[in-house]
């Protein structure tokens, strides 16, 4: 398979990353954010072969899992999970006391929803899960001799 290598590849934009997540900018600097999106890559090829070719989009959505994954790991004082895992299904405050759950949702689904910005990779990244139609392209039959 041959891919288009005009497209290329994104190319990490602290600046603008910390722009769109200023809460998270604040508690990341730029040389753990490119940690982030060089892990970001391993959920969502940036290569000319990605399944997301338009560089722009895939800009925001390797931009997304910057996020999430800043959240998962930053400590709960830096705006981060605390080691939380799902949502918040139960909470006291006496005696502090807080129980998670993952819900009913795909285990693959699960990781993603664990954030809000994982959520919204995981919503804007729907079409790629799902079969593709290409007309005109005819297919043939295998036929094993």
């Amino acid at each position: 398979m041959t891919c288009s290598t005009t497209n290329g590849v994104v190319t990490f934009d602290y600046a603008a990353w910390s722009a769109r997540y200023p809460a998270l900018a604040q508690n990341v600097d730029a040389t753990l954010a490119q940690s982030y999106f060089d892990a970001a890559t391993f959920y969502l090829s940036n290569t000319p072969c990605s399944p997301v070719r338009d560089p722009t989009k895939r800009a925001l959505l390797l931009g997304l899992l910057v996020a999430h994954l800043a959240t998962l790991y930053l400590p709960q004082s830096q705006g981060g999970t605390g080691g939380l895992v799902g949502r918040v299904a139960s909470a006291t405050r006496g005696s502090v006391s807080v129980g998670t759950d993952m819900g009913n949702q795909q285990e693959r689904a699960a990781w993603f929803n664990q954030t809000q910005f994982g959520a919204s990779f995981w919503a804007a990244t729907r079409y790629l899960r799902q079969a593709r139609y290409v007309p005109g392209f005819p297919q043939r039959p295998r036929i094993w001799p």
